[in-house]
Formats: C-alpha cells, sequence, structure tokens
C-alpha cells in the first residue's frame, strides 16, 4: 500500500462483477493495472477503457490489491493453483466477491503471506455502469481477520456500500440467503411473465414492475417487524392488499 492508502488493484475474472469492482475502486483512486480477459471484451473496454489485459499469473504479481471474482466452482482451484505457480505476494491483499465463502478458501494465499478479506456487495451485477449506481447505497458483506477488517470495511465504503460484518462461520448461510433471494425472484417473476404473456398481456414486464416492486417492499416491511417483534401481516396479506389495490 502506498503512504496515502492508494493501491494498484489488480482484477482476476472479467465478467460481470469483476469490471464494475474495478471502475468502482478507480473512481476512489485506486491505480488499476491490469484485468483478466473476459468473454465480452467490448463492455469490459467501455467500463475500463485502455486497461492492460494480463493473465491471472501476471495480474497477481503486479497489484497489491487483488479482486478475484470469478465463479463460485471455480474459486477454491484459482486461488490454490495461483500458489502453486508463486504467485501470491507475501502483504499483498487478495479480496474475492463471492458471497457463500469466507476467508478460508484463500489459505493457500495466506500460506504465502498474503492477506485475505471477503467482500460481497448485495445488488445484481449486470457488468455496465448501471452497477456504479447500484453500489452507490448498497450494503456489502465483509468478513476478514480482525486486524485487518477496517480494510474490508473501507474497501467497501469506497465502493460505495455500507459495510455489514459476516462472522466467517455464518458465510454459508448469508450466501445461501442470497441465492435463495434472488433465485427465486427471477423464477416467480418469470412464471408470472409468462403466464400474462398467455393471457394476452403485450408487456407482462411493464405491467408487473410496480406489482412486484411494491409486494416485495411490504413483505421486506413486514419481515423487518417480525424480526423486531412488532405486528405486521403476513405475505399472503400482503400480496391480496397488493392485487385488492
Amino acid at each position: 500500500m502506498t503512504r496515502d492508502g492508494r493501491l494498484g488493484v489488480g482484477v482476476i475474472g472479467a465478467g460481470r462483477v469483476g469490471p464494475v469492482i474495478a471502475a468502482a475502486l478507480a473512481g476512489a483512486g485506486h491505480a488499476l493495472v491490469g484485468i483478466t480477459k473476459g468473454s465480452d471484451p467490448e463492455r469490459v473496454e467501455a467500463l475500463l477503457p485502455g486497461l492492460p489485459v494480463l493473465d491471472a499469473v501476471e495480474v497477481a504479481r503486479r497489484a497489491e490489491l487483488v479482486v478475484v471474482a470469478v465463479p463460485h466452482d471455480q474459486l477454491p482451484g484459482l486461488v490454490s493453483g495461483l500458489g502453486e505457480v508463486g504467485a501470491w505476494q507475501p502483504g499483498q491483499l487478495v479480496l474475492h466477491t463471492d458471497a457463500a465463502f469466507g476467508t478460508a478458501v484463500l489459505a493457500p494465499a495466506v500460506a504465502k503471506g498474503a492477506i485475505p478479506l471477503a467482500l460481497h456487495p448485495a445488488i445484481a451485477f449486470t457488468g455496465t455502469s448501471m452497477d456504479l449506481r447500484q453500489l452507490s447505497g448498497a450494503y456489502a458483506a465483509v468478513t476478514a481477520p480482525a486486524p485487518v477488517l477496517p480494510i474490508a470495511q473501507a474497501l467497501a465504503v469506497e465502493l460505495g456500500c455500507e459495510p455489514v460484518v459476516i462472522a466467517e462461520a455464518d458465510r454459508a448461510a448469508y450466501g445461501e440467503a442470497i441465492a435463495t433471494a434472488t433465485a427465486f425472484s427471477r423464477s416467480i417473476v418469470a412464471q408470472s411473465m409468462s403466464l400474462l404473456s398467455k393471457a394476452g398481456v403485450a408487456d407482462p414486464g411493464s405491467y408487473l414492475r410496480i406489482l412486484v416492486h411494491s409486494t416485495i417492499d411490504h413483505a421486506l416491511t413486514e419481515g423487518a417487524s417480525a424480526d423486531a417483534g412488532l405486528p405486521g401481516g403476513g405475505l399472503a396479506g400482503g400480496a391480496a392488499d397488493s392485487i385488492d389495490g
């Protein structure tokens, strides 16, 4: 880390998440050193014009902060493989963005002297500049060893998020909660749109937009009330109120 706290940031993973995290960190004043090749180079170039495309080993060797944003099932093998070729550096920050993993998955990097951080912004990434606006005001789950937890929290704030500390032991439950919310929402909305289309509704997405948003808002409010021990209706009641006006 430089004296003013600015970091040289490298990104492994050029899907929907990595380039957006890189753009947000660059906006906070960090210097980008490179990103790995992705399947949509034009989209990455639009977010990160002129950023060098490097292989994963070179990214890890050059960066003070390595952001690893790869699919869940690829993360353990990638971290381990980079450790085997000596890519991880002592004192280097290694941050992954997976919801379900804590810092234990980064053990091969830690064995080489790297500092592990887990940071998951709770948004649905599109891989475009729209995500930068979504990050502002979103929450981010952070997990890290106690001495470096403030670093993870500070990085979340620099992304525009409010950090929420999730214990290592609770990370799997957190990941399940995120997966349930996203998968359930998408599948139910898709099913409803299909039924509306069959019923002759020309633009089912627009038709459902306000109904779905208001129903989710009701559900979130009722869930918060239940957690606080306050009276509140059930999901069925909320849905009926939305439909009946």
